[in-house]
């Protein structure tokens, strides 16, 4: 987290922070028909629920909002994260121990749903899921993403994950698009390759990568990658969230990198 961040983000958790859980958990009107899931880990137990207040205060409420816990974190619970569960919110625990539980265990909860993931270290904006809802009924087929990378290659060579270079253009579609989670990903019922759920492939091919093994999951069945037409700012991190991350191994190691050389050589494919 940036020194620069500190002020937005303490100021966002004190406008977060008096939010009451049921006013919170209420819906006026009809919800959207969307399926919000994340998942977490124990060193973000104590600040995760700055991320769900944050769902929970969207101007478009989903359906539902869902935490994916592991099964052993039961009876650990934080006060501050478990008495916002309610209509809206709620925790479910499951046996997955890795980033791909929020999408995977989303699928076999609520089949034929349309599924949004989102990071358990950021707070979303109150029009964030709404923006990507509209993009949604533009192009229904589409995975939607507010943040994307584009894979790149350099005479066939797959480049550094580093210079994959972030896509600035709006609303733009191409299959070399990557959908970054921590912006948050819209994903349509019926977008993604049966190989999704299994675990014993992805925990081989990406055990560290789950942008990455959606994205292949979704190429490989012929869906569509759009980036948001109104991404809007972007999440504001959390303070004190961010010590334990994947970023040191899958960007700064070139982990990334390897495990999408990984799934393409498993799938004999190549994205051009």
């Amino acid at each position: 987290m940036k020194l620069k961040e500190y002020p937005s983000s303490l100021f966002n958790a004190c406008l977060l922070q008096p939010l009451s859980p049921v006013r919170l958990n209420s819906i006026e009107g009809m919800p959207l028909p969307v399926i919000v899931s994340l998942t977490s880990i124990p060193s973000r137990l104590a600040t995760v629920h700055l991320t769900i207040r944050s769902l929970l205060a969207q101007t478009h409420k989903p359906e539902k909002v869902v935490l994916w816990l592991n099964d052993r974190l039961r009876g650990q619970i934080p006060d501050s994260l478990a008495r916002l569960e309610g209509g809206v919110f709620q925790i479910r625990f499951a046996g997955l121990d890795c980033s791909h539980r929020k999408l995977v265990h989303a699928r076999a909860a609520f089949p034929g749903r349309l599924i949004v993931t989102c990071d358990d270290d950021l707070m979303y904006g109150k029009s964030w899921l709404v923006r990507l809802y509209r993009d949604h009924l533009r192009h229904p087929q589409s995975v939607i993403a507010h943040e994307c990378r584009s894979i790149a290659l350099d005479g066939g060579a797959l480049l550094p994950y580093k210079q994959w270079p972030v896509e600035t253009r709006q609303g733009v579609s191409d299959q070399r698009l990557l959908p970054i989670g921590y912006g948050g990903v819209l994903y349509p019922p019926g977008g993604l390759h049966e190989d999704v759920d299994n675990p014993e492939l992805f925990l081989k091919l990406a055990p560290r990568a789950d942008d990455l093994w959606f994205k292949a999951m979704s190429y490989l069945a012929g869906t569509t990658t759009r980036r948001s037409s109104d991404p809007g700012s972007k999440p504001i991190p959390i303070v004190r969230s961010q010590r334990d991350s994947l970023q040191k191994s899958n960007v700064k190691q070139d982990a990334n990198r390897v495990q999408w050389q990984s799934i393409c050589e498993y799938y004999n494919f190549a994205i051009e």
